[in-house]
């Protein structure tokens, strides 16, 4: 045996004898913000790249840097604690923070500082501009072109979609540590989801009171969309269901019924006496980045389960056709906000 491959096997021994399933096993259970692999990426890359602000070490959009700086300083002049013990406390879960990020570059190991400096000054900017959207800022001038009324309400859409975007996330624990840095208080879990998704929901839904804070706002969104007594997931050709789903007209045409759902919790799709309930659902033009991230989040994510991703399938199998699309609209289900029935159609497909 040569030297070289007697090298490879001793390594590879001393390898097999550290494998330890339990370490590997909490490795795996950090992680929560992935990259998309190619295989999806490329069937529409720009469903997963910010256009106007980066959140974390794994993207690149810069347009907001002078901002988040901004967002630090206001965010810092209101804070009881000093700058040393805020740092102080990010140290203490710094670890627990890079973790989260699946395949996080070296450099940000090496430098743990400034990918801590990185946390705070987005957590920063992210608390800010939520709490401007709401009306819950008052110590920026009216003509800052972010955070004063004249900016906030233009930016803010384009915020929102690129918070929603699977590689663009921050641990909602950032935010939670900011606020309790700001305000002396602890135990602002509810605090932060309520923000978070005041900002991020398209429309009102009930809170997600008493079940801890979400991973980032794409988890915490995605909890709020199936938001409801969860039902068995509808069969989907991923399952490995060889069931033909006929689409809403057809469906019609054999005496079945449509009705709008009580609750707007995706998951809310019941079937009984002849009658099919479905959740109103809104199309809009951001409709498709924000399914294809949550379906890459449930697909990247062990235990996230699968539920937004049977709802699509689902969807996409009553909806043949635009004529389709037209009469849910006519029941109350799909809200047309693209401007044809051809539009939404294409959405699901």
């Amino acid at each position: 045996m040569a030297i070289g491959e007697r090298s490879w096997v001793v390594d590879l021994h001393s390898q097999v004898e550290n494998v330890n399933t339990l370490e590997e096993l909490e490795l795996w259970r950090k992680q929560c913000i992935y990259g998309v692999p190619a295989y999806i990426k490329d069937l529409n890359s720009k469903a997963y790249k910010p256009q106007l602000v980066s959140f974390g070490p794994s993207t690149t959009a810069k347009p907001m840097e002078e901002h988040k700086h901004g967002a630090l300083l206001h965010v810092l002049k209101r804070s009881v604690k000093p700058l040393d013990d805020l740092l102080t406390e990010m140290e203490k879960m710094g670890e627990q923070l890079q973790d989260a990020y699946q395949n996080l570059d070296e450099y940000w190991r090496i430098e743990r500082r400034k990918f801590l400096q990185l946390m705070i000054a987005d957590g920063c900017f992210m608390l800010e501009i939520m709490r401007a959207s709401t009306g819950n800022s008052s110590d920026y001038p009216f003509n800052d072109p972010i955070f004063g009324s004249h900016g906030v309400l233009p930016t803010v859409p384009y915020i929102r979609r690129d918070m929603l975007m699977i590689e663009n996330q921050l641990p909602l624990l950032v935010l939670e540590k900011l606020v309790a840095a700001e305000t002396g208080s602890l135990g602002n879990a509810d605090q932060i989801n309520k923000l978070v998704l005041k900002f991020c929901a398209p429309v009102a839904r009930p809170p997600l009171a008493g079940l801890g804070l979400g991973l980032h706002p794409l988890d915490l969104f995605r909890r709020s969309l199936l938001q409801c007594p969860m039902r068995r997931p509808v069969p989907t050709s991923e399952s490995g269901s060889s069931e033909i789903i006929r689409s809403a007209l057809e469906l019609c045409e054999f005496g079945i019924q449509f009705r709008r759902s009580r609750t707007s919790s995706l998951g809310d799709i019941r079937f009984g006496n002849g009658v099919l309930s479905l959740p109103a659902i809104i199309g809009d033009d951001t409709s498709e980045l924000m399914f294809l991230n949550l379906m890459a989040f449930e697909r990247l994510h062990p235990g996230a389960g699968n539920e937004v991703t049977s709802y699509v399938f689902f969807m996409d199998n009553i909806i043949g056709s635009a004529k389709d699309v037209s009469f849910l609209h006519s029941k109350g289900i799909i809200q047309n906000a693209l401007g044809s029935d051809k539009a939404v159609a294409n959405l699901f497909h």
